[in-house]
C-alpha cells in the first residue's frame, strides 16, 4: 500500500472539506426556506442548529479520521474493541459514498452544460417557455445527458488520480477561491439591480407573521434539518480530509472554519437569487426550477445577462465539482485501505463503476422515466436521493456519534484526547452527556421525520411498511452500538 499523504497546507485542509460540504443545496434550497420560514429568524435558528448538531458529529468525523489515519474502509477496525462488531457498519460510509454520486454526477453535469449554453449564447434571446423547454429536451435526450455526466465524471476522477496534494488539494484550492470570488461579483450585481432592497428585506428582516403561518414548530425542524443535510455528514465524506490532517491544530477550530465557509457561502447565494428574483417580479422556487428555468429566463433579462449567467453556473460547476472530487477521493481510498490497492487502479476501477452506475439516474429521466419507485411522479434519481440524504447520512452520523462515545467503541475519553490534540480551541468536556443522550434522539427524530414527510401523504398503507423499515434500520444501528463487543474502560 502506499504511503499516506498529509495536506500541504492547513488553508487546504479548511478549502477541501469546504468544497465537500459546498453543494448545490446551498444554492437552491437555503435562500428559498430563509424567505419562506422568516427571514433572519430562520438564520438564527439555522446557525444555532449547525452549532449543537452540525459541529459535534462533523468534529466526531474528523476525529475518527485523525486517530485512525485512515479512510472508512478500515478506520473502525483500527480503533474499536477486540470483538466489537463496528467495522460492519463502515458499509453506510462506501454505499452512501456511491449511492451519491450515481445521480449527483449527472447534476454536476448539468452545471458544466449550463455553463456552455449560456458561454455560447444559446439561451440568449429566448422567452420563458423556450427557456423550459432548453431543460426539458436536455433530460429527454439520454445521449447529451451521459456526455456531460461523464464529462463531470473524467474531470473529477482526473484530479484524484493526480494524489492528495498535487491533484485534490491544489486543484480544490483554486476552484474555492475562483468559487468565492466568483459569488462576491455575482451578489453583489445583484444588490444594485432595480427593487433590489425588497429582496433583502423578504431575505433578512424577521417577518413573525411568516413564522406564525408556517408554524413555530415547522420552522424549527426547517432549519435543523438544514443545518444536518448541509454538511454532507456520515458517509466518511469527511472522516478521509481528518486522515490526512496533521496534529499541529485541535479540530474544533478547523471545524468551526469549515462551518463558517459552508454558512457564508448559502448565505450569499440568497443576496445572489433573491434580490435578482424580487427584481423582476419572479417568485424565489426551490429545487432544479430554479436553477435551470428561473435563473436563466432572470439573466435573460438582465444588462450582461449572458455573462453573469456564465459567471453563475461556472460557479455552480465549481461547487458541484469540489463535493464531486471530495466524494471520489473518499471511495478511492476506501479501495487503497481495504484492498491494498494503488490510487491508479483504484482510481481505474471505480471510474468505471461509477460511470455505469449513473447511467441509471439518466436514463431515469427519458427510457426508463416509467420507473417510479417512490410512486407516481418520482423517478430513480429521487430514490437514489431518498435513500442517501434521508437514510445513509442520518444513520452514518449516527454511528459515528455513537462510536465516539460508547464505551464499547472508541470511547469519549479517545475521542477527546484526539479532538484537543494541538492548539487551538478545545472541545469541551461537559458536551459528553449531551453527545451520549441528546444528539442520538435528535438525530434519530430528523431520521424519522424524512420518512414521515415522504410518504405521509401517500396513506397509511404505504406509510406504515415504511416507518417500520426505518424502525428496523435504527434498531440495526443501535443493536450494534448498545451491545456490540465488552464495554471497555477508557483510558
Amino acid at each position: 500500500m502506499e504511503n499516506r499523504e498529509k495536506f500541504a497546507s492547513r488553508l487546504g485542509f479548511i478549502l477541501v472539506s469546504a468544497g465537500c460540504a459546498i453543494g448545490i443545496g446551498n444554492v437552491w434550497k437555503f435562500p428559498y426556506m430563509c424567505g419562506m420560514y422568516g427571514g433572519a429568524a430562520f438564520i438564527v435558528m439555522y446557525l444555532i442548529f449547525l452549532a449543537i448538531l452540525g459541529l459535534p458529529i462533523l468534529v466526531c468525523e474528523f476525529s475518527v479520521g485523525r486517530g485512525s489515519g485512515l479512510g472508512m474502509g478500515k478506520a473502525f477496525d483500527k480503533l474499536e474493541p477486540k470483538g466489537s462488531k463496528w467495522h460492519n457498519l463502515k458499509w453506510i460510509s462506501v454505499l452512501g459514498s456511491f449511492l451519491l454520486m450515481m445521480f449527483y454526477t449527472m447534476v454536476g453535469g448539468w452545471m458544466i452544460y449550463y455553463a456552455y449554453l449560456e458561454a455560447a449564447g444559446k439561451l440568449s434571446g429566448l422567452d420563458a417557455d423556450g427557456v423550459a423547454g432548453v431543460f426539458s429536451n436536455m433530460l429527454s435526450q439520454p445521449q447529451t445527458m451521459m456526455l456531460w455526466t461523464v464529462i463531470a465524471i473524467v474531470i473529477s476522477f482526473a484530479v484524484c488520480i493526480m494524489g492528495l496534494k498535487n491533484g485534490v488539494e491544489k486543484v480544490t484550492k483554486v476552484m474555492m477561491i475562483f468559487l468565492i470570488i466568483l459569488m462576491f461579483a455575482l451578489a453583489v450585481n445583484s444588490l444594485f439591480l432595480k427593487n433590489a432592497s425588497a429582496g433583502i428585506k423578504f431575505y433578512l428582516v424577521p417577518d413573525f407573521t411568516v413564522i406564525k403561518k408556517n408554524g413555530l414548530g415547522t420552522m424549527i425542524f426547517a432549519a435543523m434539518s438544514q443545518a444536518f443535510f448541509t454538511l454532507s455528514l456520515g458517509i466518511g465524506a469527511m472522516e478521509i480530509f481528518g486522515s490526512y490532517l496533521d496534529k499541529k491544530k485541535r479540530i474544533t477550530g478547523e471545524a468551526i472554519n469549515i462551518i463558517c465557509l459552508d454558512t457564508l457561502v448559502a448565505l450569499m447565494a440568497g443576496f445572489i437569487i433573491i434580490p435578482a428574483c424580487f427584481s423582476f417580479g419572479v417568485q424565489p422556487d426551490s429545487g432544479p426550477s430554479l436553477l435551470f428555468i428561473t435563473l436563466p429566463n432572470l439573466f435573460n433579462n438582465m444588462k450582461g445577462g449572458r455573462l453573469w449567467g456564465t459567471l453563475f453556473f461556472i460557479f455552480m460547476s465549481f461547487a458541484a465539482l469540489s463535493t464531486i472530487i471530495a466524494v471520489f477521493e473518499n471511495i478511492i481510498a476506501m479501495f487503497m485501505d481495504m484492498l491494498g490497492w494503488s490510487r491508479k487502479k483504484s482510481v481505474g476501477i471505480n471510474f468505471v463503476l461509477i460511470t455505469v452506475l449513473s447511467m441509471p439516474a439518466v436514463l431515469g429521466f427519458n427510457l426508463l422515466s416509467n420507473v417510479q419507485p417512490l410512486g407516481e411522479g418520482t423517478g430513480i434519481m429521487d430514490m437514489e436521493d431518498f435513500l442517501v440524504s434521508s437514510n445513509l447520512l442520518p444513520l452514518g452520523s449516527l454511528v459515528f456519534l455513537m462510536f465516539c462515545v460508547r464505551k464499547n467503541g472508541w470511547g469519549f475519553e479517545n475521542f477527546i484526547k484526539e479532538a484537543n490534540e494541538g492548539e487551538g480551541v478545545k472541545y469541551p468536556k461537559w458536551l459528553r452527556a449531551y453527545m451520549q443522550y441528546v444528539l442520538p434522539i435528535i438525530v434519530t427524530v430528523i431520521y424519522l421525520k424524512g420518512y414521515y414527510d415522504t410518504f405521509a401523504a401517500k396513506g397509511n398503507n404505504i406509510l406504515i411498511p415504511w416507518m417500520c423499515f426505518a424502525v428496523l434500520l435504527l434498531l440495526v444501528i443501535f443493536g450494534i452500538s448498545l451491545f456490540t463487543g465488552k464495554k471497555k474502560k477508557s483510558k
